[in-house]
């Protein structure tokens, strides 16, 4: 077998990603998507696959140069349908295929975007969240003239009017559609100017549907207001629950019909609370109970990586309506666990020590198909036993598709680490040592800080790291407070007072690390992204203990932040109590690394995309010019046409870029490299 070789930011290229994961109702085979990049075009194209789920070689089941994507099993397991562009590169449209051969037909003809659409229960018509295009965009798009000239003026009346990615909301809203299986016909089952409706889900009978939307008098005003509807499948007047206020997701209904499932929290503006797993009866006759309140623990995906999609699942009820199925991000995992309905008595069911993504059970409840990943292994799909013999429990491995590339790569060790933070709080990190690592020989290291801050890291993928480790580095990091996954008083330590634990926290695992017989001190690195950006900024302003910085996508000023982000005002709550700043200056201005800038001697890259709009290009401005004038060595580096998550899933060629200037900075100020 050939040497081993580090982790290169070209692997990127050579990486398949799995994306969804649905189990066919006979629970004999997987559908799910793998995407690849064409190095030439800076394209990524994914095609559907199914995978048996006796563990024989999956096979490619659609083909061609297009983005085939989220694959929905009829029930009856005829036929699959699913997203694709393959007759126009920006408009996705509903495509049928059938499983047992033939051409996938498209379903739909549409003008907009589609959110999420599910079947109904006699596998007859499918109902999806669309938002249609402008009347006027349309017209625009149809008179060449009009079209080259662009837009003349937007015309603006609500406060939530832009989106991360350089996009302005359309005057349109989410709604729901029905479509027919056979025709393709669309109607449009609810309608209105203000209000958006999404995660719908049929009832068992067929007969109504189930979805969220908020009706407050001004919904961007009251985010908080959402609540569940059901409308009969056929249009008419819908019921409205009449919830407590809290945010609400990913609904589901019980088998007999009586009951709904959802993830979420109670309370306006709580950011810091655990999003739990709620059940509802459906008539509406008495209030939500959080059967996974006595556990204090976060409903979700939640553990940060930057390659596969992990996506926040609906509770998937078992056949009986005993036991709901979820996933749980608790101490840098993410796991699938089941709960019993009436007792409550939580068990985890598959993925320890690693992050679970999607996850699938079959229409018996006697399996389920997830995806899984490691920090150190690009993630597959598995599948389990739920029931019979213990022995045949044990979890299957379905595919294989990094399994070569893996095989060449040398990953470094990784150590888990439980430690004391400031204030003697428990805290959780990890260490990863360079390829060849030589206990006896001091090296430079760096700090990674996650965004969020509502994230963990912990047991998922991370090519960044291992990259960087592959260059030398000790690469380190923690899940200091103001995350999930350790609780809700962990989270609300930072609530309105950002810069405190959180700091307190980095720098006492930074103190420890630096105990350690192989770290040079005098080679200490920083960086973070978002709110990982945020508290590199604080740090490079309350201490020289890094000799060089890099910072990602920041917040460095919360006053302008909370003016310009695309999230704007929710911040008020996060920050200062629901305050805006001409209200409260001094508790903006307390948590803003900006503030605290003229300390700063610590060389520092300053990395931003252009068309991020959550943390908005004038937040990185202000930081880089105030360390041009205050003569701190400082260079910025923008990406055209990219957003927030760059690291994640942005073009691939620019990806590279960015890893390639990190390790150049840190490079030149740890190593000493021209």
């Amino acid at each position: 077998m050939p040497d081993k070789r580090p982790v290169e930011a070209e692997d990127l290229y050579r990486l398949q990603m799995i994306f969804d994961c649905q189990l066919s109702p006979d629970g004999r085979q997987v559908a799910f998507a793998v995407q690849r990049i064409d190095r030439k075009k800076e394209k990524k194209y994914a095609n559907l696959w199914l995978a048996p789920a006796d563990g024989s070689p999956p096979r490619q089941f659609t083909y061609g140069d297009q983005a085939d994507r989220r694959p929905r099993w009829a029930p009856d397991g005829r036929q699959i349908a699913f997203l694709s562009n393959r007759r126009d590169e920006k408009q996705p449209q509903l495509y049928l295929i059938p499983v047992d051969g033939g051409e996938a037909r498209p379903l739909t003809d549409l003008k907009g975007e589609f959110g999420d659409f599910t079947w109904s229960p006699d596998s007859r018509q499918l109902v999806c969240a669309f938002r249609k295009k402008d009347q006027e965009e349309l017209e625009r798009e149809e008179d060449p003239d009009r079209k080259e000239l662009g837009v003349v003026a937007r015309q603006i009346s609500r406060v939530f009017y832009k989106a991360d990615g350089g996009r302005y909301h359309p005057k349109e809203r989410w709604h729901l559609w029905i479509v027919d299986a056979q025709s393709g016909q669309a109607r449009q089952l609810t309608d209105g100017p203000i209000y958006d409706e999404f995660s719908p889900c049929w009832s068992p009978d067929g007969r109504s549907i189930a979805y969220f939307s908020n009706h407050s008098p001004d919904p961007d005003l009251e985010p908080d207001a959402v609540d569940v509807f059901i409308i009969p499948a056929e249009g008419g007047q819908a019921r409205r629950l009449g919830l407590p206020d809290g945010q609400k997701a990913l609904l589901s209904y019980s088998p007999d019909g009586r009951h709904l499932a959802y993830v979420g929290w109670q309370g306006r503006g709580d950011w810091w609370k655990n999003d739990s797993l709620w059940l509802v009866p459906a008539d509406g006759s008495n209030f939500p109970r959080n059967l996974t309140a006595p556990y204090d623990l976060q409903v979700g995906a939640g553990t940060l990586g930057d390659l596969a999609e992990r996506p926040a699942m609906p509770p998937a009820w078992s056949p009986d309506g005993r036991t709901i199925y979820f996933q749980v991000a608790r101490h840098g995992q993410t796991t699938l666990n089941a709960i019993d309905v009436e007792s409550a008595e939580l068990r985890t069911i598959a993925g320890e020590n690693g992050a679970v993504g999607a996850f699938s059970p079959d229409q018996n409840g006697s399996k389920v198909a997830y995806f899984w990943e490691r920090m150190a292994t690009p993630g597959e799909l598995w599948l389990k036993e739920l029931d019979g013999d213990p022995a045949h429990q044990q979890p299957r491995q379905l595919t294989h598709f990094n399994d070569d590339l893996m095989a060449g790569l040398e990953f470094g060790q990784i150590e888990e680490v439980w430690f004391k933070g400031g204030d003697g709080n428990d805290l959780q990190g990890w260490i990863i040592t360079p390829p060849g690592f030589d206990p006896a020989r001091q090296y430079p290291s760096i700090l990674q800080i996650h965004g969020g801050p509502w994230l963990q890291y912990g047991q998922a993928f991370m090519h960044e790291f291992f990259y960087l480790a592959g260059r030398g580095y000790v690469v380190y990091f923690c899940n200091p407070r103001g995350g999930q996954g350790y609780g809700e008083a962990h989270s609300q330590a930072i609530d309105g007072v950002w810069g405190t634990a959180d700091y307190a926290d980095v720098m006492a695992w930074t103190d420890l690390v630096a105990t350690r017989p192989y770290i040079d001190k005098a080679r200490m690195g920083v960086t973070g992204g978002s709110y990982g950006g945020y508290l590199t900024t604080w740090i490079i302003g309350h201490t020289g203990r890094f000799q060089a910085a890099v910072v990602q996508r920041v917040v460095s000023n919360p006053v302008s932040f909370v003016g310009s982000s695309d999230v704007n005002w929710l911040f008020y709550d996060i920050w200062a109590a629901g305050r805006g700043p001409w209200a409260d200056l001094e508790t903006y201005w307390r948590q803003a690394p900006i503030a605290f800038i003229g300390n700063t001697k610590t060389p520092t890259l300053v990395l931003h995309s252009e068309q991020d709009w959550r943390t908005p290009q004038e937040q990185v401005e202000q930081l880089y010019v105030a360390l041009k004038k205050l003569g701190v060595e400082t260079e910025l580096v923008l990406f055209p046409e990219e957003a927030h998550g760059l690291s994640r899933d942005g073009r691939t060629d620019r990806r590279v870029a960015r890893l390639q200037h990190i390790l150049r900075w840190f490079d030149h100020h740890l190593k000493g490299s021209s």
